[in-house]
């Protein structure tokens, strides 16, 4: 009897802890992208234990920390396309600083904004995001959100007397097979009215409007071809393109 008694209750155990792993398994609610769904499956881990990737780029913050205030220092605020800019090959002998992080969304950034902006000091702020909100990189933002996140670096940066350059969110094409689901994600009307509301932000709260856009878009509204070989993240001819466009920002922000 204490046997059968012994096996039964085994037997619930097994069941109860089937029946609690498929419960607590995560669902990632189909996008209508096979590979951004893929994408934010994988990213999971990074949502859950480290929201805003504070670990990327701690140790390095705490060595800027140390070094005495430079009067140029300039932070390089984004998601993948700052991320990828090689920044000391087009602006040798300055002290601007990466802070992009692949694959982010305006929310991760705002949780990082004091870490990887506030506590370097920087003399001005370039922010270039939107794009992977856009895409929902994080789930579905509608674009009052989007800009909220965007208002909110903008007062924290003014509180701490920080110089914000807001660049435009870039234009994507479809040119390629690999640049299709790219392009699909973010539509032209939804990057455009991010833009006009960046223009005005900027125009009404004193900031420095950096439109990389009207310079690189082609005239079917899109990426032109040769600046980026995925549709969306810029190629060598692309970064020597917003290169000085940064800079006279920059200049025009420090004065």
């Amino acid at each position: 009897m204490f046997r059968k008694l012994f096996c039964l209750s085994a037997l619930l155990l097994t069941c109860a802890s089937s029946t609690l792993a498929q419960q607590s398994a995560p669902v990632i609610p189909p996008t209508g992208f096979a590979g951004l769904d893929q994408y934010r499956a994988s990213r999971i881990a990074v949502f859950t234990d480290d929201y805003g990737q504070l670990q990327r780029y701690r140790a390095d913050d705490a060595t800027v920390k140390a070094m005495p205030d430079g009067k140029g220092r300039v932070v390089f605020f984004g998601d993948s396309i700052t991320d990828g800019w090689k920044l000391d090959n087009y602006f040798p002998g300055k002290s601007y600083i990466n802070r992009g992080i692949g694959g982010q969304t305006t929310p991760q950034m705002l949780v990082r904004f004091r870490q990887d902006v506030i506590d370097l000091k920087p003399k001005v702020l370039v922010v270039l995001a939107g794009t992977n909100d856009i895409a929902g990189n994080t789930g579905p933002m509608k674009t009052e959100d989007i800009e909220a996140n965007l208002a909110s670096m903008a007062e924290l940066a003014k509180v701490n007397k920080i110089k914000v350059v807001f660049s435009s969110v870039l234009p994507v094409n479809n040119y390629t097979e690999r640049s299709k689901d790219f392009y699909a994600q973010r539509p032209t009307e939804r990057i455009l009215e991010l833009n006009r509301w960046l223009k005005d932000y900027c125009s009404k709260n004193g900031h420095t409007y950096l439109d990389y856009f009207s310079t690189m878009v082609d005239d079917k509204g899109m990426l032109k071809r040769e600046l980026a070989e995925d549709g969306l993240h810029p190629n060598d001819a692309g970064y020597k393109i917003m290169a000085p466009m940064a800079e006279a920002a920059i200049a025009k922000a420090m004065k």
